[in-house]
């Protein structure tokens, strides 16, 4: 199993902005991050591979990039120009070669909060 770190959740206010990390026990091949508000359905934020390539939700392109430092086995989510809309329980996602068998296996962290708000 890996287990998943994640820091950076906090209040702040309309258009300012917050920086999540995410770090995992073991090494991966794709890190990323979901959301779920109040009443929602989780929804995918951002994804990364090892590789390099990512990919967002349309409702933050442009205000959010995510990054991978493979070495540290960490991923991040800088948060720009945030909006109340924003506002959710932010989980950690990995997905990787975890249990020693032949597929991939997805882990969750416990999830940070972001609150915007004035």
């Amino acid at each position: 199993q890996v287990q998943l770190v994640e820091s950076g959740g906090g209040l702040v206010q309309p258009g300012g902005s917050l920086r999540l990390s995410c770090t995992a026990s073991k090494r991966s091949i794709a890190m990323g991050w979901y959301r779920q508000a109040p009443g929602k359905q989780r929804e995918l934020v951002a994804l990364a591979t090892s590789g390099g390539s990512t990919n967002y939700a349309e409702s933050v392109k442009g205000r959010f990039t995510i990054s991978r430092d493979n070495a540290l086995n960490t991923v991040y989510l800088q948060m720009d120009d945030l909006k109340p809309e924003d506002t959710a329980v932010y989980y950690c996602t990995v997905r990787g070669y975890f249990t020693h068998g032949s597929n991939w296996d997805d882990y969750w962290g416990q999830g940070t909060q972001v609150t915007v708000s004035s």
